[in-house]
């Protein structure tokens, strides 16, 4: 199975991503956590996308906010798909992340997800991995027939006074 690689620009950004890892941990996917900034440590954030694919990757997720450039950076690296996480931050709420995650130009694709949403980035993730993995197909399966009955059993204990 490919790994999954988990990029932050900080981390401060590590509590956002506890969503990921624990998703990315219940869907059985082996992954990496790094830190590499866009800005501070640009050659080292390319070097690690230009080598992921012979690293055995196929998916990097990148968090970060404000500028929020990371997930452009590693996509300018590599041709693996790269799924952004706007973080929020103090200043503008997340606004300028989501904004400069999801706004990228034509021919350089990020897929972005909600602003903080590490769980529907390791999901997205993972559903990019079960194309070609059977296995990992199932177990995201069995996780929608387990929320479908979740909300249907929350449905039938409704009581409205």
């Amino acid at each position: 199975m490919k790994k999954v690689a988990v990029i932050m620009g900080s981390d401060s950004d590590l509590p956002v991503l506890k969503g990921a890892f624990d998703q990315l941990k219940k869907l059985e996917i082996p992954f990496e956590a790094h830190v590499y900034s866009a800005h501070r440590t640009p050659a080292e954030a390319a070097a690690f996308a230009r080598s992921a694919r012979e690293q055995g990757f196929g998916v990097l997720i990148a968090a970060a906010g404000k500028a929020a450039h990371l997930a452009g950076a590693l996509a300018a690296q590599t041709t693996l798909p790269v799924i952004g996480i706007p973080v929020k931050s103090s200043t503008l709420d997340g606004l300028d992340a989501l904004l400069s995650t999801v706004q990228m130009p034509s021919g350089m694709p990020v897929a972005t997800v909600a602003i903080d949403g590490s769980a529907n980035a390791a999901l997205l993730a993972a559903q990019i991995l079960a194309v070609e993995d059977a296995a990992l197909a199932e177990r995201l399966d069995d996780l929608r027939r387990a929320q479908h009955d979740a909300v249907l059993e929350k449905d039938s204990r409704l009581v409205i006074d």
